[in-house]
């Protein structure tokens, strides 16, 4: 499948913070498309091999990166790189955020401001913050109006190897979000835009949490049908939430959304699963993650997202279970059956509506009820 090539015009000057699995698969995304591209790392070892074999020896392992993508650090990115950069893409994880920025914003030149784009998915803890509300403290409203979201179903080991993958661009502004959809844009890597960027940071971070929930349902021998019920259930939650937070509920039909949960709650390669997985299968929390070799930001959101549960008054008894199991120290299979026994519940409550409806209606004698 040929490259939409950029023009010496379109090319930008990227700066990705963090060189994880994600990190790495976009930045290497971006330089193959012809942007120049610098990764940031806090580790000495990855900097130099990047630099000099243009491998990553900590993820993506296997994976040859493009000659032109050059590697900084440790040291925090200097001032005079920062503000030659057109666009600042964060791919840490959601705890590191505030410092990573509050460290950034002396670094900016408000007259000449980079396009900033975040990709990380979770909730903070302690405060219960969304990114935006981080951006918005550390670096003030105007720039967190321009910042732009992205997520959707995206694993990073098919990225790199051009599978075809579409995801969500939201932002409070159209013009970042169009720039931010512009860049990326390739025909295996597709992008639609959207203006609702704190439905996505929601679902973003929240579908990890119920994709622990599908893992530990297969960990405990349950097959299609419970995964099927999980995904099912955990959007209706997920919508639940994030409508009582003050998003879309259509959000949540979205690429970020279920086209999200549905990615992670199915497959192996999902880490938050994977955490699920092997608590079904008996494994210490503690135990897992200490081998897993990467972050599971689905454990610490559930944390966050209890917290946010109880603020909202919202229903949501899988994520609750999740959190019984994660830190309440509660065990898998009792827990499952606590949630097999509640009893029957009204699944939507979604007016009919529409002239064929209302005509249905009236024949049944219910047009005024």
């Amino acid at each position: 499948m040929p490259h939409s090539q950029v023009d010496l015009e379109g090319k930008s000057k990227v700066l990705v913070f963090g060189a994880g699995n994600f990190g790495s698969c976009l930045a290497d995304h971006l330089a193959d498309s012809l942007h120049e591209v610098y990764v940031w790392s806090r580790s000495e070892n990855i900097v130099k091999i990047l630099n000099s074999q243009h491998r990553n020896p900590e993820f993506l392992t296997d994976h040859v990166f493009p000659d032109g993508l050059k590697a900084v650090g440790p040291e925090f990115p200097s001032a005079a790189l920062i503000q030659e950069m057109d666009v600042l893409l964060f791919a840490i994880p959601t705890e590191g955020v505030r410092s990573t920025l509050t460290e950034l914003r002396p670094k900016l030149n408000d007259d000449d401001l980079p396009l900033m784009i975040f990709v990380n998915k979770g909730v903070e803890l302690g405060t219960g913050a969304l990114t935006l509300d981080i951006i918005a403290d550390t670096c003030g409203p105007k720039i967190a109006k321009a910042s732009t979201f992205i997520s959707g179903p995206s694993f990073a080991k098919e990225i790199i190897r051009r599978q075809p993958t579409s995801v969500s661009v939201s932002s409070l502004s159209d013009d970042a979000a169009q720039r931010a959809c512009k860049l990326f844009h390739q025909p295996w890597f597709r992008c639609y835009t959207g203006d609702d960027p704190v439905g996505v940071e929601l679902a973003g971070a929240l579908k990890n949490v119920y994709a622990i929930a599908s893992g530990i349902a297969n960990g405990l021998g349950f097959e299609n049908n419970t995964r099927a019920m999980l995904i099912t259930r955990g959007l209706a939650e997920m919508t639940r939430i994030g409508t009582a937070y003050g998003a879309s509920p259509l959000t949540f039909l979205s690429l970020a959304g279920v086209g999200d949960l549905f990615l992670t709650c199915s497959s192996p390669t999902s880490r938050n699963y994977t955490v699920g997985y092997r608590l079904g299968k008996g494994e210490k929390l503690n135990y897992i993650l200490e081998t897993l070799g990467s972050v599971a930001e689905g454990v610490t959101t559930t944390k966050g997202l209890k917290e946010l549960i109880d603020e909202l008054g919202v229903t949501a008894p899988l994520a609750i279970a999740v959190y019984d199991v994660l830190y309440e120290g509660r065990d898998v299979a009792e827990r499952a059956k606590e949630l097999l026994s509640l009893p029957p519940i009204r699944e939507l409550d979604l007016p009919l509506q529409g002239k064929p409806a209302q005509r249905l209606m009236k024949k049944l004698g219910l047009a005024n009820e």
